[in-house]
């Protein structure tokens, strides 16, 4: 994590919006949230700010977006954050910075899913409308996203060795089973198709139970959609995988389905080690990934 030099603040937001984009300046402004990569800044009630405060490759991510999203945004069932401006590095930030619609809800890793079936309908209407062939020029996936699952197997073992080795893994064998499956499946042969890239509970909003929104799509890309899949297993409650697929409508077979539990196995891992890191109070941790990505696994354990 590579925290920006300037300090962000309500003021130095308020100055961005009248050098830039100054009939925004006077609207109401209150801290959304502090993110891993951007904080977000409510805008009035219709409206965020996203800057930008911490590891470096944000800036790709968020002129990513702006480029790529008002495009898919309008076939998606589900709300999501559409930038409407672009704010360019300057004296004030060094970095670029975006406006966005607000999308109200709270993110899944604080609100888990309740409502099984509605949700595991709303997921796979979702993805059904996003995995549409991408063209040439659509962006490639970072950390292999998209891309063939076996080349991240070193990433993924230490991953497990580490998180066996602080005792937050019950059953290692069981997940390194899960992975091992996944990563002998047969590659994705189909078109490339757009991907959210990075579906885990703190970028899926939930209102009443049920999935109300999608958020932060910096690692859009295209490719195998095995990895977008995983969400069947990290977001919703224990036995909806099944409806997920029974509305999905691409029919994913039987490879796609081993290799998406694999990177639902992966990106728990990732989860349980961040959320630890947030238990010890260290820079970057999120206390609130580990109880959803132990649920991640333990679904997977038990549907193997």
């Amino acid at each position: 994590m590579t925290h920006t030099e300037v300090e962000v603040t309500a003021e130095l937001v308020r100055d961005l919006l009248r050098d830039q984009h100054p009939d925004l300046a006077d609207y109401p402004l209150r801290l959304g949230a502090r993110g891993w990569d951007n904080q977000l800044w409510r805008l009035g009630d219709d409206l965020a700010v996203r800057l930008p405060w911490a590891t470096e490759s944000a800036d790709d991510l968020l002129r990513k977006e702006h480029t790529w999203l008002p495009a898919l945004a309008p076939r998606l069932p589900l709300p999501v954050p559409v930038p409407q401006r672009l704010g360019e590095p300057s004296t004030l930030f060094p970095r670029p910075w975006i406006v966005t619609t607000w999308v109200p809800g709270e993110p899944a890793d604080r609100a888990p899913v309740t409502r099984a079936a509605e949700a595991a309908g709303v997921l796979a209407s979702f993805l059904t409308a996003l995995h549409q062939p991408a063209p040439d020029e659509a962006p490639a996936g970072r950390f292999g996203r998209g891309g063939s699952l076996a080349d991240c197997s070193e990433g993924l073992t230490k991953q497990l060795a580490e998180a066996t080795e602080m005792g937050l893994i019950p059953d290692p064998d069981a997940v390194r089973a899960v992975w091992e499956d996944a990563a002998a499946a047969p590659d994705w042969a189909g078109p490339a198709l757009w991907l959210h890239g990075d579906l885990h509970p703190a970028n899926v909003l939930t209102a009443d139970g049920t999935i109300c929104g999608v958020i932060d799509f910096g690692d859009l890309c295209a490719g195998d959609p095995a990895g977008d899949l995983a969400a069947a297993w990290s977001l919703l409650p224990d036995g909806a995988a099944d409806l997920f697929h029974a509305v999905y409508q691409l029919a994913p077979d039987a490879a796609t389905l081993r290799r998406a539990r694999g990177w639902a196995a992966g990106r728990a891992l990732a989860g349980i080690l961040i959320g630890e890191a947030g238990v010890r109070g260290r820079p970057g941790g999120k206390p609130t990934w580990g109880p959803p990505a132990q649920a991640t696994l333990r679904r997977l354990i038990a549907t193997a």
